[in-house]
């Protein structure tokens, strides 16, 4: 059985599982195009259910977990990015800012995020 967290308002939602994150992206590389743009989004491989990455400025990058906070044990819990507005879970309803607060829906956890340093072109996220 996971662990539950109080969210304050009396509704016990389950915690996101753990996993352990050491990834690294070449913000030159193709496949990173969106992040040469402030509020640019990519997804990357790591994490429970993957990771998303957003510019905030050309020296700033926030990293994400893609599990929702809402309901992390549904099979359907996975955050996706609206490009240049917005992320959300089309499971649950729920809408993230770029900072990964909850903005609409019925999540109000924000979205686990991830340590990111950036070293010239190469930007490196872990737990």
């Amino acid at each position: 059985m996971l662990a539950a967290c109080n969210s304050g308002s009396g509704n016990v939602q389950p915690q996101i599982p753990l996993a352990a994150v050491n990834e690294q992206l070449v913000l030159t590389d193709q496949q990173n195009s969106n992040l040469r743009f402030d509020n640019g989004a990519v997804y990357v491989k790591g994490g429970v259910r993957g990771i998303i990455v957003v510019r905030q400025n050309a020296s700033s990058y926030l990293a994400f977990e893609r599990n929702c906070p809402y309901q992390p044990l549904d099979t359907c819990s996975r955050v996706k990015v609206e490009p240049f507005l917005r992320l959300y879970d089309p499971c649950c309803k729920s809408q993230f800012s770029f900072t990964g607060q909850p903005e609409a829906g019925p999540a109000t956890l924000p979205l686990r995020r991830y340590s990111t340093a950036l070293s010239g072109n190469l930007l490196t996220i872990t737990n």
